[in-house]
């Protein structure tokens, strides 16, 4: 029998299955203290919303995945993977941080109550173009007084397509390189860097045996292709659409040119006409004045 390859972690359902386990805390928190820049003891207690995505799939659609969190100090953590950029991807990430600020309040509730929300934005492409940092942090920020309004919204992006051939030293790196593997070469090269990582792709290749995980996985890569081609159908569409209502508008437009050309030339033979007509009848006065 064949040996099934490793199921890949930027699949953002295995993301999930894997991250959201448990059995995986350890490796949760380790991901998060790359990133992060907490009090070690915000990850004494991790409360995870929805982590059962393995255990209670019924083999309908799977929707949006993302990981969901709370720390100890009451932190709301988001992790989110996007492997395409969509125009309207800032925006969303700004209000889907902001919507988990708003929900926390109830009616009477002082905004003293609300807790700091973290959004961890994971990306197979360029997010951030004017810069080369695979891992950014944004907040409410003056920029020409060089102060930090607050941070009750915390935007980190971890662009995987920045990420440099050789390692930068740092636990981020070596996690950042786990979730983009595309073979077990790249996971062995990882794993021999870093002991907690070594763990987790053992894990992993345990995980990537368990035939319900496999079959989530290919149900979410084929959702995601095909919502790819419905969105490539849709811009096709748009695209002959647009053509032919442009060779429309365009001939309309060519037409009312044409008539406006006509309409120039006659204004300019009528005036010709005129001047013509005008200079005959002073020819005429004076020849009758000379006589």
């Amino acid at each position: 029998m064949a040996e099934k390859k490793l199921l890949r972690v930027k699949n953002d359902a295995v993301f999930k299955m894997f991250f959201a386990d448990e059995r995986n805390e350890e490796f949760l928190i380790s991901f998060l203290k790359s990133v992060l820049k907490l009090p070690d003891d915000d990850y004494n207690e991790i409360l995870i919303a929805d982590p059962h995505l393995l255990r209670d799939f019924n083999g309908d659609k799977l929707g949006i995945i993302d990981v969901k969190l709370r720390t100890k100090s009451g932190k709301v953590i988001h992790i989110e993977i996007q492997l395409q950029i969509t125009p309207e991807i800032h925006g969303r990430i700004i209000f889907y941080g902001a919507k988990l600020l708003t929900e926390q309040l109830g009616d009477g509730d002082k905004y003293s109550k609300v807790n700091q929300v973290i959004c961890i934005i994971i990306t197979n492409e360029t997010l951030v173009k004017k810069s080369q940092r695979y891992h950014h942090r944004f907040t409410f920020y003056d920029y020409d007084a060089k102060i930090e309004l607050n941070n009750i919204i915390e935007i980190h992006t971890l662009e995987l397509s920045k990420l440099p051939e050789q390692a930068d030293g740092t636990i981020l790196y070596d996690w950042a390189k786990f979730i983009d593997a595309e073979s077990e070469e790249d996971l062995k090269m990882v794993a021999d860097r870093n002991p907690e990582v070594q763990k987790a792709v053992v894990k992993l290749m345990e995980f990537s045996a368990d035939e319900k995980a496999r079959y989530i996985a290919e149900l979410r890569q084929k959702e995601q292709r095909d919502m790819r081609m419905w969105e490539d159908y849709g811009l096709k569409q748009g695209l002959e659409k647009g053509i032919e209502e442009g060779l429309k508008q365009g001939m309309e437009q060519g037409r009312e040119q044409e008539r406006e050309r006509w309409q120039n030339v006659v204004a300019e033979k009528d005036a010709e006409l005129a001047n013509q007509k005008a200079e005959i009848e002073r020819l005429r006065a004076l020849t009758e004045n000379n006589n």
